[in-house]
């Protein structure tokens, strides 16, 4: 016998290029993250567990294709963004359909949490700038991160964050980081 082996052979002994998920590791993994960016991307935190179900169901409806990818998480965070971004788009247009009604929309309890001031102004942000700031404060992600997540360059992504932090600074004069805590699941504080 000899112990030369073909090409077969050793693509066979390979090991994967990169590391294949379990679907349910990545689901327990990943859920209450995609639960807290939803709710920071659509600034509605009682949608946020439909959003990141909703997400969770489209990774198991395209798992096949999914697992194979360097980022399985980039992907699902990509999708988490689509429906918070579309679900904030349907909000706003059934606002102004009721307004053109004359019927008052109901309104949201506020929260007693005491980032509600800062997350409200985050809410009031274009759509990627409120997803690059919610990826940074919220999972503390690299540009290079947010940037895959976006599907959009690093330049660009950091653009984003850069534009989303200004509007933060201008719409909040008052927050004042060293008398606050820092944003949930965040170990920085907002930039002045």
């Amino acid at each position: 016998m000899s112990n030369h082996r073909g090409e077969r052979g050793q693509a066979e002994d390979s090991p994967p290029l990169h590391p294949v998920p379990r679907f349910a590791s990545l689901f327990v993994d990943e859920y209450p993250k995609m639960v807290a960016l939803a709710a920071a991307v659509s600034g509605h935190r009682h949608h946020a567990e439909d959003l990141a179900q909703e997400a969770m169901h489209r990774l198991d409806r395209n798992w096949g294709r999914v697992q194979g990818l360097q980022s399985p998480g980039a992907w699902l965070r990509r999708v988490t963004i689509n429906l918070a971004l579309s679900h904030r788009r349907r909000l706003v247009t059934e606002a102004k359909a009721l307004l053109r009604l004359r019927t008052t929309p109901s309104t949201l309890p506020p929260s007693a949490a005491e980032y509600e001031p800062i997350w409200s102004a985050v809410a009031a942000l274009p759509g990627k700038q409120r997803a690059a700031v919610a990826l940074h404060y919220l999972e503390d992600r690299s540009i290079d991160e947010i940037a895959d997540i976006l599907a959009v360059a690093p330049s660009t992504a950091r653009v984003h964050l850069h534009r989303g932090r200004r509007a933060l600074h201008d719409q909040l004069p008052d927050y004042d980081p060293a008398t606050q805590s820092d944003l949930p699941g965040s170990n920085e504080e907002i930039p002045r």
